[in-house]
């Protein structure tokens, strides 16, 4: 029988188009009315800092690629030149969208509850009279006004910097130059973007418009005829030559001043800027018509962030906060004791991330505990867990943290880390040559009276204790002796040059994650060919990788049925006949960043469920060191299986994969409506409130354990947040 040919480019969707598809769905969220107000405007400022950091770095890849003439086509078919035609199409009618949002609608409802940002033509007197004070005694000292001319050749400016283009006329302007002449002025990054005005408690103008008023006076003599914001958005990907670099670390800095001086990837221009302005930066850019954008509204919707933060009241207008549960087991018991005892599970952000950061705490301060060995990927601007490993070798444990310096866009806070850690007395290592390393492991070695125990903890995400409140993760406790030795392996081999023959439990990437998920998926194809139950559920950020996306598609054709929950990136296809018409693709795009990592297969009912730091991604599959840990205790291994049941039934914030590559709505007609998010915050919510009125009844010993047990049932209808 002619085997089938899964890898035709009809079968693949394009990544990048598939990122955008899902800023989209982001932009869905500020554009439903369902949401709070200022969380939509929230919403909205997410879509623009998640397209400039596609600019920086997958824009400038594929420019790159045009460069160097490579013409290879992606698993779709698509050629880079064709990606970049298809990016800027895509890019283009995104940003109208945008722009409809805040104009038409984010900015009336804003006003309608006395929320407000003004023009200058809106001011009344005494608010002109602050804003000319504020520009007087606190902007001028620092603006520098930047003419461009023979002798001033045009100034550098940085990334995603905003500032405004001049025409005027001078004195000394020949008759050929009348009108003609250009300068610049940058609006300073040192001062807050929104400026709160009398007149009101949420009256507010922007930076710029501030300037615009008084540019003049910084041009004495001229005659303005023209002002304009714009923007540039650079190349902001790293080339790390770690094969040539005696020093990671200093390779890292010189590569972080490089990077500011990247191409120009994108120009962003208020709608109406003159031609004469527009051709001066056209050519001093050195950008095409497809890389300009037109702004109908505010340059760099980013400030929306900024605005909610400035908001006071309206506290109706957000999200509403809760406090996540936290097990009273850990608060009065040592940590040790805990996992020692079984397992521990918890689902962040609805648990509360404080019990990581107690285990780095404890073991910095338990003289029993002889070392720490930790990898940190992302952490927080005031770690707690970064104070807690410098107190463990002050206290004179033997701490190992791997620092990742290569971490997108936080190289220069994990730079900064890493010379604390090792002033501390750290031993700080830097990854393995070629690879970030992604996976997220802490491992404690304590002296017991039965002999030296290993304790570890191993999540879906970062340990940043900021991050943990608004992304959806999961982290395991658990003191296995095999998952042990393994933990001891990996950093054996991040540390040193050891090869570890073979892992118990864990599995990691670039060695084995791959190869073991789809021998995963062979188990299911040879049930299915049996006429057995054959099931596969997948929860993952995105899945791009080619060779894992043709075993599924080889799985669906055997009969697996296959449930897919995927946040952002989807190449793969829904409903090809004979190819994915068993699979079905699920996304979340809700209040919390969904972040975890979840592999489920049916296994002839013994439902082996693991979970991880890697999506399927060539990156994280190939270049990256990453872990997948298997769940071995009933308990928690059914919990996980019931939460993913939950994800998969939510009917409020999900999008489903259509076979045109579309993403639609759920249909709420005559359907009890279950929003998953809110229904964990809630269940939440509930276990916290249990405990404060002491209407628990489990003795004192298996509090840890209550959380498993609580019956995850979906909500009434007038129970969705």
């Amino acid at each position: 029988m002619k085997k089938l040919d899964f890898s035709k480019p009809r079968y693949f969707n394009n990544r990048e188009l598939s990122w955008l598809a899902f800023n989209d769905r982001v932009l869905e969220e500020a554009r439903d009315k369902n949401n709070p107000l200022l969380e939509r405007v929230r919403f909205l400022g997410i879509t623009q800092s998640n397209l400039d950091e596609f600019f920086n770095i997958r824009v400038a890849s594929l420019k790159k690629m045009v460069t160097v003439n490579y013409d290879k086509p992606d698993a779709a078919g698509m050629k880079p030149q064709e990606q970049l035609d298809a990016i800027s199409k895509t890019a283009h009618a995104m940003v109208e969208k945008q722009y409809n949002t805040l104009v038409r609608s984010l900015t009336p409802k804003l006003a309608a509850v006395d929320i407000q940002l003004l023009h200058p033509s809106d001011l009344n007197q005494k608010q002109r009279d602050f804003v000319s004070d504020y520009f007087h005694y606190e902007l001028y000292p620092v603006l520098t006004p930047m003419g461009v001319d023979p002798t001033r050749p045009f100034p550098f400016l940085g990334n995603n910097s905003l500032n405004l283009a001049i025409r005027l006329v001078r004195p000394e302007d020949s008759e050929d130059d009348k009108s003609r002449s250009f300068a610049m002025v940058q609006v300073p990054d040192v001062f807050p973007r929104v400026l709160r005005l009398p007149g009101g408690d949420n009256v507010f103008i922007l930076l710029e418009e501030v300037i615009r008023m008084f540019v003049g006076e910084l041009f004495v003599g001229a005659d303005i005829k023209e002002t304009a914001t714009f923007r540039v958005t650079r190349d902001m990907d790293m080339d790390v030559a770690e094969e040539d670099a005696s020093d990671l670390m200093k390779e890292i800095q010189s590569q972080l001043k490089k990077r500011q001086r990247g191409k120009v990837m994108r120009l962003e221009i208020e709608a109406g800027m003159g031609k004469h302005l527009r051709k001066r930066l056209t050519k001093a850019m050195n950008v095409k018509d497809e890389d300009i954008y037109e702004i109908h509204g505010p340059i760099d919707l980013n400030f929306l962030s900024k605005l909610v933060k400035q908001v006071h009241g309206h506290k109706e207008l957000l999200f509403k906060p809760f406090t996540p549960y936290m097990d009273p087991a850990f608060e009065r018991e040592s940590i040790f004791d805990i996992i020692k005892e079984r397992d521990v599970f918890m689902q962040h952000p609805y648990d509360s991330f404080q019990p990581v950061i107690d285990f780095i705490r404890e073991a910095a301060q338990d003289p029993q505990v002889l070392a720490v060995k930790m990898t940190l990927y992302r952490v927080s601007s005031k770690s707690p867990i970064i104070r807690y490993l410098k107190q463990a070798a002050e206290n004179g444990k033997q701490v190992t943290v791997l620092v990742e310096l290569k971490a997108r866009f936080d190289e220069e806070n994990n730079v900064h880390w890493a010379q604390e850690l090792e002033h501390a007395g750290c031993h700080v290592i830097y990854g393995l040559v070629g690879l970030k390393t992604h996976c997220k492991l802490a491992l404690v070695v304590r002296r017991e009276e039965e002999g030296i125990k290993r304790y570890m903890h191993m999540a879906t995400g970062n340990y940043n204790d900021v991050t943990a409140r608004l992304y959806t993760d999961m982290g395991l406790f658990t003191c296995n002796n095999e998952i042990g030795e393994d933990a001891s392996n990996i950093f054996n081999m991040l540390s040193g040059f050891s090869e570890p023959p073979y892992f118990h439990k864990l599995v990691i990437a670039p060695l084995g994650i791959r190869d073991y998920l789809m021998d995963r998926i062979d188990e299911e194809i040879a049930a299915a060919k049996a006429g057995r139950k054959a099931l596969i559920q997948m929860k993952m950020n995105s899945l791009s990788d080619t060779a894992m996306i043709e075993k599924l598609y080889e799985a669906s054709h055997a009969g697996v049925e296959i449930h897919l929950l995927v946040r952002g990136i989807c190449n793969l296809k829904v409903g090809i006949p004979g190819v994915s018409d068993n699979i079905t693709v699920h996304s979340i795009v809700g209040q919390l960043l969904e972040h975890s990592r979840i592999y489920y297969f049916y296994a002839d009912g013994q439902e082996n469920v693991y979970l991880s730091s890697a999506d399927l991604m060539n990156r994280n599959l190939s270049r990256r060191v990453e872990l997948l840990f298997p769940i071995l205790q009933d308990d928690i291994r059914e919990r996980i299986i019931k939460i993913f049941g939950i994800m998969w039934d939510d009917n409020v914030k999900t999008r489903v994969l259509q076979p045109d590559s579309t993403w639609t709505r759920v249909q709420l007609r005559g359907v009890t409506k279950l929003n998953a998010q809110a229904y964990f915050i809630k269940h939440a919510v509930a276990m916290g409130e249990a405990l404060r009125r002491e209407e628990i009844d489990q003795a004192p010993e298996d509090l840890h354990a209550t959380h498993t047990f609580i019956p995850m049932t979906a909500p009434k209808e007038d129970d969705d947040a």
